[in-house]
């Protein structure tokens, strides 16, 4: 860690000192795979005046665009808490109408999950600078004990989809869905909700990691301050010469090589990986 220091002159080092930092300790955590399946998107409606007369659709990706968190004590534990959390999907797929080139269709969908962690116990009441006062009551809605949720999600692989025929007899939905207003600002159009003829459904899975955190104060020793070495540059890369960064590259042997036609190395994408690509919204 000593290069990382400013040159003090030849004055040797300063003997370990002890500082008092406040930061957030994971009181716990989970990670989760999850297989979400025939999920239902809401689409706009010209998207979904496109999929009524469509001879099918396929989705082609999905973009997380939103995660929404809430923490509530569990009841008869004061040391758990329920961590709901709702996430919000951009959904892109074609629809195959007639031989003429697919038509784009965009929406929406919405899926919800639960998550029971230990948050630990504490007595005290948060204020910060932020805190503000609000309601009729004059109470102070910022001011809680409750640990901090956090969710580290990555965009959801499409995995199927599939397109169904609404159910005259049976259409209605058990539980609307509760769509923010600034997750329907997203969109260019209105989404359709209800009313549609066909429904476009798909099957997503999805990697996440959620935690509970808690304010602490720790000591921690400390040798020196940090101070940047690295001069600041106005340009990507500027600090660094071109034929070193170059010389550090492998070469690529491989792409020299001829393939036979039975062996799968066609299906690398630009770089030569090995993996194909699901392409991103």
């Amino acid at each position: 860690m000593s290069e990382h220091f400013e040159d003090r002159g030849g004055c040797p080092p300063e003997q370990p000192q002890s500082l008092a930092i406040h930061t957030r300790k994971i009181t716990d955590s989970c990670r989760d795979k999850d297989c979400i399946e025939d999920l239902r998107v809401y689409l706009t409606e010209s998207s979904q005046a496109q999929l009524d007369t469509a001879a099918g659709a396929k989705v082609r990706c999905a973009e997380l665009l939103y995660t929404y968190i809430d923490v509530e004590p569990v009841a008869f534990d004061k040391k758990h808490y329920c961590i709901d959390v709702t996430f919000f999907y951009r959904i892109l797929a074609d629809a195959i109408v007639g031989t003429g080139r697919p038509a784009a269709l965009y929406g929406l969908a919405v899926f919800s999950k639960r998550a029971v962690l230990c948050g630990e116990d504490s007595a005290a009441h948060i204020f910060t600078s932020d805190t503000r006062l609000c309601g009729p009551d004059g109470l102070t809605r910022y001011s809680a004990n409750n640990p901090t949720a956090v969710v580290e999600v990555l965009d959801p692989m499409v995995l199927s989809s599939k397109v169904r025929e609404v159910c005259e007899c049976v259409c209605t939905d058990s539980c609307p869905v509760q769509i923010p207003t600034l997750i329907r600002q997203m969109f260019d159009e209105e989404l359709v909700l209800s009313g549609d003829r066909r429904r476009l459904f798909v099957t997503l899975g999805q990697f996440s990691i959620i935690r509970l955190e808690r304010d602490a104060q720790l000591v921690v020793p400390v040798l020196d301050y940090s101070i940047p070495t690295k001069e600041c540059c106005d340009s990507p890369g500027c600090a660094e010469d071109p034929c070193e960064v170059f010389s550090r590259i492998p070469f690529p042997a491989g792409r020299f090589t001829p393939t036979n036609c039975d062996r799968k190395d066609d299906c690398c994408d630009d770089h030569g990986s090995g993996y194909t690509t699901t392409g991103n919204c």
